[in-house]
This record gives structure tokens, C-alpha cells and sequence, in this order.
């Protein structure tokens, strides 16, 4: 049976998502078209719909940057991806819609055991904590990673990706429910940030020698007490800036502590720079999906019409790990 020519999808308009229809997007000679089932929802795409993250150049204006779904249509020259393969995919946009195209080499085979619901939960994040912590901040066995919004997509990630390759982990959230579940899910310490001063409960779970590395989205007025958290050569990765992208700093305390400071965005990096952690991802992170060690977690599900209620929630805080469309 032909495929249709149009498909839905999810636009931006005036600040809201609205429900559209588009043409199907065509591969290119290196690109997938991917039937979507599921499609995960981040906070970039909440920030592009309030116009402070447009898509780079050539990307889809569609929001949505992780899918997973049936490979339907290939491009000439692409070798490795064949039709009807389950994947989950790195997209730059175009994820809220029935089919996104994307670059073979950042299409990953769907982890043995998981649905295409959990295995769309899985790329923005994974590519974006082993990036950040291994590949930037070279987190090591014994080491200690402070990580903020442990609850979070990105938090929970990071909790599991850090214990499974033996680094402790202590997180800040925002609720003692949201706490609790971070430490049943492996993380060593877990305060709340409403009730509790981070920066004093930190010193006191270190004993004073602070953490090794901070993976931080919050940004703002966290920075500097980040600092007071960092033991002597400390790695500071800020990958969000959601309390804002000003804050001081004492150089003084970077010299002496010889701290390193970094952060990265993903979504603007080429297809290269992606395709080496989709390639340490699948050489590292999906032997321990297959064993059960690591797993994505789902908050909630939404249907594509209403994405809009996806981000609702998701700006709302309510929720614990990711949040997906599912098609």
C-alpha cells in the first residue's frame, strides 16, 4: 500500500502548539524516514515554542528532538539501516509528527526488552549525560557527581549512568517524594532544596572535600554556590540555564582550586560530533539496558494532539523522569 503524502504534525504558532498537517519529509542520500510511535518531550522544545531556542539552520520547525518508530524510506547512500528496523533516533526537530527524518548514523538499534515508549525516552538524555559527565567532565569510579533536578529526565539519567560506572551521586529536587524516588533509583544522597541548603548539606555529606563534578541545568544564582560545593580540581558542566545565563564569579576560588569550568549544548553540534556518542552509547550504555542494570523512566504519556498538555506538565515540575508523546 502507497504511502499518504501529508502527515500530522505539531507546529508552533504565536507562542502555542497547534495541530497541523504537513507534506512527509524525504530523505536525503545519509537520511532515514522513521514511522514515529513514540516521541519524547524536553525542555528545549518548551523554550523553543516560547522563542528562545530556534532550530538551527536546516533543522524541521517542528519541536520534538528524540523519536523512536519503523524505518519506512532510505536515502541512496545509506548502508547500514535497513527498512523496517526498529530505532530510536537523535533528531534535530521534527519529532511531533507521524514521520521525522534522520541521520543514519544517529540511529540506534531499540534496546533488547524495551518498548518504542521507553526507547524514545532515551536519546536527548543519554546522549546528552554521556556527553556531558564522561566525554566533558571525565567523571571517574569514586568520584562524586552533584547533579540538580535528580528527578528530571536528565537527573534520573545521570543517577544511573554514574552508578553503573561506580561515581556516587548526590542530587538536589524539590520534594521529598522526589527525593526518596531518587535514592531508590541509586542515587547515594538526595536533598531537598526547598527545605535544606544545598551548599551547607553538601559539605556536610563530603566532610568538607566537596564534589569532583556538578552537572548542572539550573544556572543563575546556583553558579556561585556550585563553587562553595566543588572540591580542589572539581569540573562544572552547566548544560541549562532555566534560573537565567548571568551570575559572579570569584576567580580567586578558581585558582586556587584549580576548578574547570565547561557546558555544551547538543541540539547545534553536526552529525559527527553525535554519531561518536551514539557509538559509545551502544559500545557502553546498551549492554546494561539488555541486563536490566539501567532503564529509562517514564512519567507520563500524551497522545500527539495534546502536546500542549505534555507542556503543561512538564513547566508545571510535577513530574518524575520523562514525559513522551506516544503515537
Amino acid at each position: 500500500m502507497p504511502l499518504t503524502r501529508t502527515m500530522r504534525a505539531i507546529e508552533i504558532a504565536d507562542g502555542a502548539l497547534k495541530l497541523t498537517y504537513r507534506p512527509k519529509p524525504i530523505p536525503a542520500d545519509a537520511q532515514v524516514l522513521i514511522k514515529i510511535a513514540a516521541a519524547g518531550v524536553n525542555h528545549p522544545d518548551i523554550m523553543q515554542r516560547k522563542g528562545f531556542y530556534p532550530p538551527p539552520c536546516g533543522a524541521s520547525d517542528i519541536p520534538g528532538l528524540e523519536i523512536a518508530g519503523t524505518v519506512v524510506a532510505t536515502g541512496a547512500t545509506v548502508s547500514r539501516i535497513k527498512l523496517g528496523d526498529y530505532v530510536c533516533a537523535l533528531v534535530t526537530g521534527g519529532g511531533y509528527a507521524d514521520y521525522c527524518l534522520a541521520s543514519e548514523t544517529l540511529c540506534l538499534p531499540i534496546p533488547e526488552g524495551l518498548s518504542f515508549v521507553q526507547a524514545a525516552a532515551i536519546p536527548e538524555t543519554f546522549f546528552t549525560v554521556w556527553s556531558n559527565i564522561f566525554d566533558r567532565a571525565h567523571l571517574l569510579p569514586n568520584e562524586t557527581l552533584l547533579v540538580h533536578g535528580g528527578s528530571s529526565g536528565i537527573g534520573t539519567t545521570a543517577i544511573q549512568l554514574a552508578k553503573a560506572f561506580d561515581a556516587k551521586v548526590i542530587v538536589t529536587a524539590g520534594s521529598k517524594a522526589k527525593c526518596q524516588f531518587c535514592i531508590k533509583l541509586g542515587a547515594d544522597a538526595a536533598i531537598n532544596y526547598k527545605t535544606k541548603d544545598f551548599v551547607a548539606e553538601i559539605d556536610r555529606l563530603t566532610n568538607g572535600t566537596g564534589v569532583n563534578v556538578v552537572l548542572d541545568m539550573i544556572g543563575g544564582d546556583y553558579f556561585p554556590r556550585n563553587l562553595k560545593c566543588m572540591a580542589t580540581d572539581a569540573r562544572l558542566v552547566q548544560i541549562a540555564v532555566q534560573n537565567g545565563a548571568k551570575a559572579e564569579i570569584n576567580l580567586l576560588s578558581l585558582m586556587l582550586k584549580r576548578f574547570t569550568l565547561t557546558g555544551s549544548t547538543l541540539r547545534a553540534r553536526d552529525d559527527a560530533f553525535k554519531a561518536d556518542i551514539a557509538q559509545n552509547l551502544r559500545k557502553n550504555v546498551w549492554p546494561l539496558f539488555a541486563t536490566g542494570k539501567i532503564k529509562p523512566v517514564i512519567h507520563s504519556t500524551f497522545a500527539l494532539k495534546d502536546a500542549a498538555l505534555a507542556h503543561e506538565l512538564m513547566e508545571s515540575s510535577r513530574h518524575i523522569g520523562k514525559i513522551l508523546l506516544e503515537l
